[in-house]
């Protein structure tokens, strides 16, 4: 890795980038749009999704909550932010 540039911007430095694999298991996700503080709504329909499917949440110091940011926040108005949030879950 190391700097690249996208035509028209300043160099960014990807040389501290690392290229992750992750085997997290079973998971609910969801496409969260709009202000990170809206989040909570979000979670609220993951979390009965996941009951009344018959999961349930399974967090552990090795499956984790995840948010995966698709947006650029200093770019992008609130209401068309977007990010990936990521839910381990096991059979309830």
């Amino acid at each position: 890795m190391g700097k690249e540039r996208r035509h028209g911007e300043k160099e960014l430095d990807t040389s501290s980038a690392r290229l992750l694999t992750l085997d997290e298991g079973l998971c609910v996700q969801c496409m969260h749009t709009g202000s990170y503080d809206d989040e909570p709504a979000t979670l609220a329909k993951m979390e009965r999704y996941t009951v009344e499917n018959g999961y349930k949440t399974d967090f552990s110091a090795n499956r984790r909550h995840h948010e995966i940011y698709l947006s650029d926040p200093r770019r992008t108005a609130l209401e068309k932010l977007k990010t990936v949030i990521h839910h381990p879950v096991k059979k309830g």
